[in-house]
């Protein structure tokens, strides 16, 4: 199935920042197969000195960053499975800076965050290749706002990638 085949009223207008990063023509197992190898060499390639570095007070450090991406597509995941199960159970929100402290994620070598990236990658590759296409297009309800379980795939890949570019912009 294609990004271009994930239509706007299936997901929330706040997930366009993400869900427009990625190419159209990409399938959406490719989407997450590419962007498993940029955030591996990505983070692999920032110097260890920059990888605590908070570009303002309160901000994230790029580790946080990082764990940030893996408590995502965790939700995302979750989401998409349930979605895609038939699952029409509202799903709550959640509050991603709650996460972030409890985390450890700057006390964690950058070898074991990468590390946990790719276990819930190959996690989420098996489960979306376990999906049907009708499985992938089931809509259901999260935060609020209808959300189809491959909109909800298709924003992981697409918020690797945002937050990557501000990375890029402000912490390098």
């Amino acid at each position: 199935m294609l990004i271009s085949d994930v239509d706007a009223q299936e997901y929330n207008e706040y997930y366009r920042r993400y869900t427009s990063k990625l190419a159209p023509d990409k399938t959406i197992l490719g989407a997450f197969e590419e962007g498993k190898k940029e955030v591996m060499t990505f983070f692999k390639s920032i110097p260890s000195n920059r990888l605590t570095y908070r570009y303002e007070e309160g901000k994230w450090s790029i580790k946080e960053v990082l764990q940030h991406l893996i408590d995502t597509e965790r939700v995302f995941s979750h989401r998409a499975f349930r979605i895609g199960r038939g699952d029409t159970t509202p799903l709550a929100g959640f509050d991603q800076t709650i996460y972030i402290e409890p985390s450890g994620a700057d006390d964690k070598s950058i070898d074991q965050l990468l590390e946990e990236f790719e276990v819930g990658r190959k996690a989420s590759l098996n489960l979306l290749g376990s999906f049907t296409s009708v499985d992938l297009c089931q809509l259901g309800t999260a935060s609020g706002w209808p959300l189809s379980a491959r909109a909800a795939a298709c924003v992981i890949p697409g918020h690797d990638i945002w937050h990557m570019d501000i990375i890029k912009e402000r912490y390098l």
